[in-house]
């Protein structure tokens, strides 16, 4: 059957400017982090993919590094890319990042010009793509010149493989050093995609600022803190949990019965607004204009839905903020 894409498709999802660049994103991006390896059938991820278009969801963000096993989120995505979506192309924002360990050895990852570009052509074969949208270096590399890491994001965008450069996880004074090194170079920072939720809030310590001079964008990442902050996790992390939900807090301490408090005490802020706990952390995150977007993940297309649902009660009153700032913090 030939997939044709809901014609209100665009009606009920915001958009945002990427700082002051003339690219728009829809507040609530997909990544691919979880749920979209060799351990899960194709046809729920495929349909994950397909729904997310369906609601106006039209930025996908993965990396090289994602599955299991490596690059097989990225895999995933290409065939629907090139099935699918094909048609829609133009009308997809894919992001992809370069950094991570693809495998052992001084190649496999980090910031080397040879370990960027290469990573990109794997990433472009994979996607069946001959360019992404927007190609990120993820993570600095301590290791290599900061001058080389984002000399090769200049020739990714150069020489036609990439359309936009950015980074992830670089600190404030990092990121203003990359941004001028690229600026230099004639190809502006678009994008800054860093951890940000209510229980992780190092974005606000100069980051965001940062940024706003810039001109430069910002996508909040695990904006439900690893699913902590979803109506599903309120007693505790079940057994199905997914994986990156059993590691700590951001700030390395393990998740005590004094976070599940403030998890529930956060979930009955929600219900008191008529949404889930996800939907309220979304809309907070998001509060702040000079978020672009919000990347979510998800391993079935009920859970899209929920969080896509967010999107119409993304305002929270001075009193539903006064009233959330007490539990909005991890420590």
């Amino acid at each position: 059957m030939i997939y044709v894409a809901a014609p209100a498709r665009y009606d009920t999802m915001p958009r945002r400017r990427c700082g002051r660049s003339g690219l728009y994103l829809p507040v609530l991006s997909l990544g691919l982090w979880h749920g979209f390896g060799e351990d899960r059938g194709f046809e729920a991820q495929r349909a994950v993919l397909l729904r997310a278009f369906d609601l106006g969801v039209t930025h996908f963000d993965v990396a090289g590094t994602q599955g299991p096993p490596v690059g097989a989120a990225e895999e995933t995505l290409g065939r629907v890319l090139t099935r699918e979506l094909r048609r829609y192309r133009d009308e997809v924002v894919v992001t992809t990042k370069a950094g991570g360990s693809a495998w052992r050895g001084p190649y496999g990852g980090g910031g080397s010009r040879k370990a960027v570009l290469a990573g990109l052509d794997r990433s472009l074969t994979r996607l069946g793509l001959d360019h992404v949208d927007v190609f990120h270096h993820d993570h600095p590399d301590p290791d290599t010149p900061l001058e080389e890491t984002m000399g090769a994001l200049d020739t990714a965008v150069r020489r036609g493989k990439a359309l936009y450069a950015g980074v992830s996880g670089y600190s404030p004074e990092l990121t203003r050093r990359a941004s001028g090194i690229l600026r230099r170079l004639g190809t502006p920072m678009l994008v800054h995609q860093t951890p940000y939720s209510m229980f992780d809030r190092r974005a606000e310590d100069g980051l965001l600022e940062v940024l706003d001079d810039l001109g430069t964008g910002c996508v909040a990442d695990a904006p439900l803190a690893r699913g902590l902050l979803s109506h599903r996790h309120l007693r505790s992390a079940p057994e199905d949990s997914r994986p990156d939900e059993a590691r700590p807090l951001p700030s390395g301490e393990p998740i005590t019965e004094n976070v599940w408090e403030r998890v529930r005490a956060l979930e009955g802020v929600a219900g008191r607004r008529g949404q889930t706990l996800a939907q309220m952390a979304l809309a907070w995150v998001l509060r702040d204009e000079r978020v672009t977007s919000a990347v979510v993940g998800a391993t079935g297309v009920a859970q899209l839905e929920d969080d896509v649902a967010a999107v119409g009660a993304l305002d929270l009153t001075d009193a539903e903020l006064a009233e959330i700032e007490p539990h909005a913090r991890a420590d």
